[in-house]
């Protein structure tokens, strides 16, 4: 490390030390994802990454579990983790709080603090993970869950589709953003499923943003390069949120490893009529016309309808976040059925929300015997579902369409495959 670089951090530390908080976040945040970790073990044991001078582990250690939890908060920053112990101790939390100074990227296994294989119930990090990456924490950090362990964590993200220039020029080259579809893509192909999001409330800004300000404010000038660059760091940061807040914000997961029998990241189920106007909602959002939307009603009303194959999957707030339709088809009067339309909430595309809810009313096809999947649709997509080009049956739409767009699944080998010409419901106008 330079003599520059060290001055500066040096410097960065100054400018931050005493302050309540090192990133957005609130004691109501904590709380609520907290409440979102489902039922803890009585005492549980609790890792902080990046506590910073622990706002966070103190909350733990006085509220997580039945009778709190035992917590071992790590920090690079030793003047951090003074201010901490200092805290616990005079809140009577001493005996709850364990400090380690060392590197949240790289806790060894074999490390004396004791960063072993499945250590820990819950590991938290509020604002902290940026530092390593969001995709690096997930996977470094996993292994340190016990069965049934839960990770927690906050990261900045775009919160438009298009986000201006300006908010790219600061955040592109600082820690670049992504999308809370991106995340949860992440998440999941990481191994975890989503328990929660939240996303952090503009008041949460303002209790990390407004004691910084006040600092910043009451030093104008630096005395020395450092100094000065430090200064000139946070006034840019607090300004690039007045100008641009509105296109990015931070979002809190909850999630937990994948494992046998969980049935994926995303459950899904038949809908309900309740569902209705949320399937409606999920299909307008995701298609350009309402075509889809219409087609789905119009097929409730037709018989080509089949109860219980009408598919939801759920967001991590109980919201229908994809859908999924089979219904009655012909290939030259031979029963089949045809996949139409599939939706997923344009917020969490890339999520696996749509994967789970297709892979899951084609097992719901499969117990009742269906023989046949049709689907006309992006030959990038279906096929791993195990889909092929419906050609290679004799197979052909209606229509002229590319030969790998119209693609087939055999549900029960036990059933002739019908070649021939496919024939649609009436609703699809085909």
């Amino acid at each position: 490390m330079t003599d520059n670089t060290n001055s500066f951090e040096h410097a960065f530390f100054a400018l931050h030390h005493g302050l309540p908080r090192q990133a957005p976040g609130s004691d109501a945040t904590t709380r609520h994802l907290l409440s979102l970790c489902g039922p803890l073990p009585e005492r549980p044991r609790v890792l902080d990454l990046g506590c910073g001078p622990g706002r966070s582990a103190l909350l733990l250690a006085a509220e997580a579990g039945e009778h709190g939890a035992e917590v071992t908060a790590v920090d690079l920053h030793a003047p951090f983790l003074e201010e901490l112990r200092a805290a616990a101790a005079a809140r009577g939390l001493g005996d709850r709080i364990r400090t380690v100074r060392a590197d949240m990227g790289a806790l060894g296994e074999a490390a004396p603090e004791g960063f072993a294989d499945g250590s820990f119930d819950l590991v938290w990090a509020e604002g902290s993970a940026y530092v390593i990456g969001f995709d690096t924490a997930l996977a470094r950090w996993k292994r340190l869950l016990a069965p049934g362990g839960t990770l927690v964590l906050t990261e900045c993200q775009w919160t438009v589709a298009e986000p201006s220039a300006g908010a790219r020029a600061f955040w592109d080259g600082a820690s670049p953003l992504r999308t809370t579809a991106g995340n949860l893509a992440a998440a999941q192909a990481a191994g975890f499923r989503v328990l929660g999001v939240h996303h952090l409330p503009d008041s949460d800004w303002a209790e990390y943003y407004g004691p910084l300000a006040e600092r910043v404010a009451a030093r104008p000038g630096g005395a020395d390069p450092a100094t000065a660059a430090a200064l000139a760091g946070a006034r840019e940061e607090i300004a690039v949120r007045e100008r641009h807040g509105h296109e990015y914000g931070y979002t809190g997961y909850v999630l937990r490893p994948v494992t046998a029998g969980d049935g994926g990241a995303w459950p899904a189920r038949p809908e309900t009529p309740a569902d209705v106007a949320a399937v409606r909602a999920v299909n307008l959002a995701a298609f350009e016309t309402p075509l889809e939307a219409d087609l789905v009603d119009a097929l409730r009303a037709d018989d080509a309808w089949v109860p219980g194959l009408s598919y939801v999957a759920e967001g991590p707030d109980g919201s229908v976040a994809a859908h999924a339709l089979l219904t009655v088809c012909r290939v030259d009067g031979a029963r089949a059925l045809a996949l139409a339309p599939v939706a997923a909430d344009p917020a969490l595309q890339r999520s696996g929300a749509g994967s789970s809810v297709v892979r899951a009313v084609l097992a719901a096809a499969k117990e009742r015997g269906e023989p046949l999947v049709l689907v006309l649709g992006h030959p990038e997509y279906y096929p791993r579902f195990g889909f092929v080009p419906a050609s290679r049956f004799g197979i052909r739409a209606p229509f002229e369409v590319p030969d790998e767009a119209m693609m087939a699944l055999v549900l029960d080998d036990s059933v002739p495959v019908p070649a021939g010409t496919i024939g649609y419901p009436a609703p699809f106008g085909v």
